[in-house]
């Protein structure tokens, strides 16, 4: 097959800290980007190191981001998303060693997404940490009103997915009653609830895996073989 007809199927590393986060991301990318091939990561003790440690990115915690960096480049990997929204500084360190390839927060996308609608953001999140990473990477001009849904994510490790959806649609509520225009789901795990948040709310609902998928995307082929 001459070369000008090859298609480019970039290898993709999607690197979890929570296992919750595998299908939605997969999900997504199924739906959007099936030409890609995808390689998974999970380490789920980094989410719960993380909370354990009082959400400290200490210096032995950007090394294990290091390594599974290392590791997914080592595989080929021609692009690299983060699915947890509370390592930002570990992922931001590890996109300045692999310029040469996207290195991807999971709130990339949406963050541009909220932007680009140029709303009061409701930005909801069911891991504590989340909330301490996440809001300072919005612009400063834009206003952002948070809130934590502590009991969800508990739900979802148990296996309740209604009650989990349901606490997460309660807080929407809320936040939509603060006059917030737009709602934010900071994980990938809460993308189950988008739904039911906009049949509560009626508002616009931003989940973060389409948002990285189609951002991933579009980085991805800007970097693509120039015979592609």
């Amino acid at each position: 097959m001459p070369a000008s007809t090859v298609q480019f199927r970039p290898r993709i590393a999607l690197i979890h800290a929570l296992a919750h986060s595998v299908a939605p991301i997969n999900q997504a990318m199924a739906r959007s980007w099936p030409e890609a091939t995808r390689m998974n990561l999970l380490d789920d003790s980094l989410a719960a190191d993380l909370a354990a440690s009082g959400s400290s990115l200490d210096a032995a915690m950007h090394a294990r981001f290091e390594r599974l960096g290392d590791y997914a480049v080592d595989c080929g990997s021609d692009a690299i998303l983060f699915t947890c929204s509370a390592f930002g500084p570990c992922i931001e360190a590890l996109a300045r060693k692999y310029p040469a390839i996207p290195v991807l927060k999971p709130n990339e996308g949406m963050i541009q997404d909220a932007v680009a609608l140029g709303m009061r953001v409701g930005l909801l999140a069911t891991f504590a940490p989340t909330l301490a990473s996440m809001p300072p990477e919005f612009p400063p001009d834009l206003v952002i009103d948070t809130l934590l849904v502590p009991h969800a994510l508990t739900a979802l490790d148990a296996g309740d997915h209604q009650r989990h959806d349901e606490l997460i649609a309660q807080a929407a509520v809320e936040l939509a009653a603060r006059g917030c225009q737009v709602i934010a789901l900071a994980q990938f795990s809460m993308a189950r609830a988008r739904a039911m948040v906009v049949q509560r709310t009626g508002l616009p609902v931003l989940s973060t895996p389409d948002s990285a998928v189609a951002l991933l995307r579009k980085k991805t082929l800007a970097q693509a073989p120039s015979h592609t």
